[in-house]
């Protein structure tokens, strides 16, 4: 039997390795148990998120953004820039080069709070008990007061598009295109696939966008969504809403795509095709059986509302649990655990968890959307204002979107923020703190916004909740 812990975490992503943080800041003796591994054979922190997911696609998008602002909006603003040349191989590279920064940064972040790493594959075997089998195949068995499962999530595949090296390919192969494709295909509109499609899009690929749903982000407010859809398609993304992959063909370099739409069967030709359509946790073989800990069909693990599974001393967080495959969510929900298993009380509001699609603009968004607060009975009052009439957003050549604010009409509380324009995503925290204080409307209109900034947007979309927006012409009655 090897050393004894107070907290065993299986998984480094940014759930398990800010747990084993938190715990060891708390005076806990922990340990992570990471089974990626480079080609070196050392451990690889950071998970999905800072190797193959969040990270790697914002440096792609922020770089494609650049190139594709320079080309088409420098010279509006009195900037020559003459022919302009995108070295993709370079432009990944630098991607590459950011992701190996921040892994090795969580390495030294690990060490230096005293968390012993443990590289292997991490199997809860007992109540007080992980089992980790290294790459030569030897079981190692550690005791431990508690355990948190933070194994993270996968790529979904689907049967009409089996993965096909270097042609269809999943998220992580999204981001190691060595060439800008002339043609690609793009299944799923959901976060990653319009992200992963904006970038090889700017950089002049004829992109195509195939979703199943008849609906564009069914989860984002209704006018936030449209607008969003309006503006992807200015930019170049064809956007196919209806249309259900249900085969493929790979022919040569090229991959022939066979999906149904409201005018039938059709057929297009591609020459790479990712695959976006969502992600499902990663908990096979975790667990044993017969401890108590439930999975359902999908294979989330049950906890209840502080992340404990139906064993006491087992927890379990982000992406193989219930609600939204976050990054942030999964590293809250780390904290809080730590804290728990540290004695101390603590809980996370999952009604204020933002969320963001880096796309530009960028759509972020936290609370109830106007519609699901009307379906849940409540009367609601809306305020909105448009980038447009912003000064700042003009001077930035960024007018496109508007913020909006969702409120309870009887209490005047803040129920939800949406917001598509530049740099949304930072300004959803406004709605996030708005939120989690229970501020009202008011509270934010009466609150002192500096000018010009983006950000006076959201000020006057809480001003317009009752009709008293200033740089827009009102249109309700003043109360």
């Amino acid at each position: 039997m090897a050393d004894k812990f107070d907290v065993i975490v299986i998984g480094a992503g940014p759930g398990g390795y800010v747990a084993a943080i938190r715990a060891a800041q708390m005076g806990l003796k922990a340990a992570v148990v990471e089974k990626w591994t480079s080609e070196d054979g050392k451990p690889v922190f950071g998970g999905t998120c800072l190797n193959v997911g969040c990270i790697p696609s914002k440096a792609l998008l922020e770089a494609s953004h650049k190139f594709v602002e320079a080309k088409d909006d420098f010279d509006d603003m009195g900037i020559q820039a003459g022919d302009l040349q995108m070295d993709v191989k370079k432009m990944i590279a630098r991607k590459d080069k950011i992701v190996a920064n921040l892994t090795g940064g969580v390495a030294g972040l690990l060490k230096g709070n005293g968390v012993t790493s443990i590289q292997g594959t991490g199997k809860v075997t007992g109540a007080n008990q992980v089992e980790v089998t290294d790459n030569d195949g030897k079981a190692t068995s550690y005791e431990t007061e508690n355990i948190i499962i933070a194994t993270g999530s996968v790529p979904v595949e689907i049967p009409p598009t089996p993965l096909t090296e270097g042609l269809i390919v999943d998220s992580t192969g999204a981001l190691e295109f060595q060439e800008t494709p002339k043609r690609l295909g793009v299944i799923g509109a959901g976060i990653i696939g319009l992200e992963l499609g904006s970038v090889w899009c700017r950089l002049g690929a004829e992109v195509t966008v195939l979703e199943a749903m008849d609906s564009f982000l069914p989860m984002v407010d209704t006018a936030i969504a449209k607008e969003t859809q309006k503006l992807l398609k200015k930019q170049g993304l064809d956007i196919r809403l209806g249309a259900r992959v249900t085969g493929s063909e790979v022919k040569g370099k090229e991959v022939v795509v066979k999906y149904t739409d409201g005018n039938g069967e059709q057929e297009m030709t591609f020459d790479k095709l990712i695959v976006s359509v969502g992600r499902k946790p990663y908990t096979k073989g975790v667990v044993a059986d017969g401890l108590g800990i439930e999975l359902d069909e999908r294979g989330f693990i049950h906890v209840d509302d502080q992340c404990r599974t139906g064993v006491p001393s087992v927890f379990a967080i982000g992406d193989c649990v219930r609600g939204p495959m976050l990054a942030h969510k999964a590293s809250e929900e780390g904290v809080v655990v730590a804290d728990i298993i540290a004695g101390h009380k603590a809980e996370m509001n999952y009604d204020a968890i933002p969320n963001v699609i880096y796309t530009f603009p960028e759509v972020a968004w936290v609370g109830l959307t106007e519609q699901e607060a009307k379906a849940k009975g409540l009367n609601v009052k809306v305020g909105s204002f448009p980038f447009a009439a912003s000064g700042r957003a003009m001077a930035n050549n960024a007018t496109d979107g508007q913020a909006k604010i969702v409120a309870d009409a009887e209490t005047d509380r803040v129920l939800g923020m949406h917001i598509v324009g530049q740099h949304a995503g930072e300004m959803i925290a406004q709605g996030v703190i708005a939120l989690e204080f229970g501020s009202s409307a008011e509270d934010l209109a009466l609150t002192c916004y500096a000018h010009p900034t983006m950000s006076e947007a959201v000020h006057e979309a809480a001003l317009a909740v009752d009709g008293h927006a200033v740089h827009m012409v009102n249109r309700k009655k003043r109360k």
